[in-house]
């Protein structure tokens, strides 16, 4: 097609094989979209195309990638706001007809298996090297490994003694990403081996590449990159991420959205690229069973401290205890 069509914080612009969405910047822009800077994505990638009415005289064009398309949506795993949707495109209600004859392009062009999910990713992860600020450490990540370095002001009792953390990529199956915008946001590595000790509903989902051995465990530096020592068995794998040197955790102004979800997206990309063939299927995997009650409870006291100490409004203190108590 070649044309361009312009709405609120972006620019599709079509081209025969794929649609470039480049993302303004401004203070009113999503920090998501401004983290992006830029996406291409092919055709190839796209399930369906819709365009429906939106808020306050504008109209929404929505290209819906297929599931395994995009590395970014499997790590945010439906957690992202509509908002910050980097496949919506919102118009200017007098664009409609307009908007209503690029849908139209677009859906002459969805592959045939558009309804099916896809096979390996196509659209590009952000790029490494990347890093960011967590609550209880900062995250980093080269492209071939992922490093943990604790603060000692926020690490937990159990990461302070494991050490500082460094993970090569062909030791993990996946990622669990929780957004921050919930009181327990975190970012969890998933080791090969411990895909099926994800944590219950409720506590984010792990989006996995495959299966195979448990990752190496190095004297003295917890869950590494050495081989594992048959003096030092793989331990557990925790279900709080607080507790977990495999996980950092996310706190107010702490692992925001547009700097931790681009991370996980390009940790799990890589994950996925260098995994053995017949292992690349990726699965997004919710743990099996209810949440333990004395969890639930000790959660719902924490969130009653936070209420208390007027760091959670009325409304969401009531929000999330309705839901952690939904998950019982």
């Amino acid at each position: 097609m070649g044309d361009v069509l312009a709405g609120i914080h972006a620019t599709w612009e079509f081209d025969t094989d794929s649609v470039l969405i480049r993302f303004e910047r401004g203070i009113r822009t999503p920090k998501l979209f401004q983290s992006l800077r830029e996406r291409r994505v092919p055709h190839a990638a796209l399930s369906s195309v819709t365009l429906t009415p939106g808020k306050r005289g504008t109209v929404v064009l929505h290209a819906v990638p297929r599931p395994g398309a995009d590395p970014l949506l499997e790590a945010a795993a439906g957690q992202l706001k509509d908002g910050c949707d980097p496949y919506r495109l919102v118009l200017p209600a007098e664009r409609e007809t307009l908007a209503e004859y690029y849908a139209d392009e677009l859906r002459a062009l969805l592959p045939v298996d558009a309804a099916e999910p896809a096979e390996r990713f196509l659209v590009a992860a952000p790029e490494a090297p990347m890093q960011f600020k967590a609550y209880d450490g900062r995250a980093s990540f080269d492209g071939d490994r992922i490093s943990f370095r604790w603060f000692r002001t926020g690490a937990s009792t159990a990461k302070w003694k494991a050490g500082d953390q460094t993970f090569a990529v062909t030791e993990l199956s996946g990622v669990e990403w929780r957004s921050p915008e919930v009181f327990d946001g975190y970012l969890r590595l998933v080791p090969r081996g411990l895909e099926g000790t994800a944590p219950g509903p409720g506590s984010g989902l792990a989006v996995t590449a495959g299966s195979g051995m448990t990752a190496g465990v190095e004297t003295g530096a917890g869950l590494g990159t050495g081989a594992v020592s048959s003096a030092q068995p793989t331990a557990p794998h925790p279900t709080r991420a607080d507790q977990d040197p495999a996980s950092v955790i996310f706190g107010l102004g702490y692992g925001p959205v547009h700097e931790s979800l681009p991370f996980a997206a390009a940790v799990l990309e890589s994950v996925r690229r260098k995994q053995p063939a017949p292992a690349a299927q990726a699965a997004v995997l919710a743990g099996a069973g209810r949440r333990d009650p004395a969890d639930i409870a000790e959660r719902i006291r924490h969130l009653g401290e936070l209420h208390r100490a007027g760091l959670v409004t009325d409304d969401e203190f009531s929000a999330k205890k309705a839901q952690l108590l939904a998950e019982l």
